[in-house]
């Protein structure tokens, strides 16, 4: 996470979303950065309004925008699944028994309501949803316009923003069967049609109350 006090910006960090590589890219232009907390880089949104956004309005006065990337869902998984084949990855989730699951059943087991660590993935919608239950991100863009988003925080940093690739996994075979794309779409579908309504508005979704 980064906050950006005169741009009044917070940009989330959801993961395999490519977040890092703009948070390497700006973290010298914000005024907080959580980039190197691995507890708090990747905050939900729920955990920000429980903690974060009242310091930030209690010690600077501030109730910034909410900035935050999303990915096709699918892909999304595609990208968890080949980086759960590195092996400092499979560490950190617990277990080495990614290797010898396909990735069809690595998304049957990101399904189950409890998954093995390895797969406990979470969804991008539960993620930008606040305390209440609702989606509570202002600036919601796709992580296939990057063009859009870099224009973006150009027009509210002042300067241009060349993200580079960073932490990119191993390649591996992703093919995944019609039924548990059928079952991973229905059981996702906050997700696939957030998602989709960001690509309808052209990369940038805007929450009614960030408007103009």
């Amino acid at each position: 996470m980064l906050v950006f006090v005169d741009a009044n910006l917070v940009m989330f960090a959801v993961p395999k979303t490519g977040s890092t590589a703009y948070h390497l890219a700006l973290r010298g232009k914000a005024d907080i950065s959580l980039i190197n907390k691995p507890f708090l880089k990747h905050m939900s949104m729920r955990k920000y309004e429980a903690d974060f956004a009242p310091f930030l309005q209690n010690a600077y006065g501030l109730a910034p925008a909410r900035v935050a990337v999303m990915r096709d869902p699918l892909e999304q998984l595609r990208s968890w699944y080949r980086y759960r084949q590195k092996p400092k990855s499979r560490a950190k989730a617990g277990q080495h028994a990614a290797l010898g699951l396909s990735f069809d059943e690595f998304v049957q087991e990101t399904l189950k309501d409890r998954p093995q660590p390895m797969a406990r993935v979470g969804s991008q919608y539960d993620f930008l949803c606040g305390m209440g239950g609702e989606l509570a991100v202002d600036h919601l863009f796709a992580y296939e316009r990057p063009l859009v988003l870099c224009d973006f925080l150009q027009s509210r940093l002042g300067s241009a923003v060349v993200p580079k690739q960073h932490n990119v996994s191993p390649p591996a075979d992703t093919t995944i069967s019609p039924e548990t794309e059928a079952q991973l779409r229905q059981a996702r579908a906050p997700d696939f049609a957030l998602h989709a309504q960001v690509m309808q508005a052209g990369g940038h979704w805007q929450r009614a109350r960030a408007l103009g």
